[in-house]
């Protein structure tokens, strides 16, 4: 009876983290792509694991900004707060290109918050130029603090 409680408890182990996977930079994930991956799993903050959107999140920010945003659990209490809570399980969301060159692109973000409120925001990927595993991803270095931008009816 213990062996099949195991079997069954590895299964359910090995079924949830291989559903709970987390997309990792690569040079080949265009900037664009970087803003989707990142809101999209806001979107969906919960699914399929607890603050999943959160660290999907957290996977694509510059190494500047965990430098001021972190640790991972500092970063959750921040997007958890009055400022950025906007973002965890909104509704739709919109993202319009306002500049892009070779290293960076800026991105006008329009949230539609589960309270069918609209919010604007002015969200920034970088190209990484430094030697190492991040070497020319894009990664997110401005979130701008959220304005409010109507209603929905």
């Amino acid at each position: 009876m213990i062996k099949v409680v195991n079997v069954v408890f590895i299964f359910i182990f090995i079924f949830s983290n291989a559903n709970a996977k987390i997309i990792k930079p690569s040079n080949n994930i265009k900037p664009f792509e970087v803003v989707e991956i990142q809101l999209n799993g806001l979107k969906k903050n919960n699914k399929p694991s607890k603050d999943n959107g959160i660290i999907q999140t957290w996977e694509f920010a510059h190494p500047n900004n965990k430098k001021y945003t972190g640790p991972l659990e500092r970063f959750k209490k921040m997007i958890k707060g009055n400022s950025y809570s906007m973002l965890l399980d909104h509704v739709e969301h919109k993202i319009t290109e306002k500049f892009i060159s070779n290293d960076v692109a800026t991105y006008e973000v329009i949230v539609l918050d589960f309270e069918k409120k609209y919010f604007k925001f002015k969200w920034q990927v970088e190209k990484y130029n430094k030697d190492g595993p991040l070497k020319d991803c894009w990664l997110t270095t401005v979130v701008s603090q959220p304005v409010p931008y109507g209603s929905a009816i």
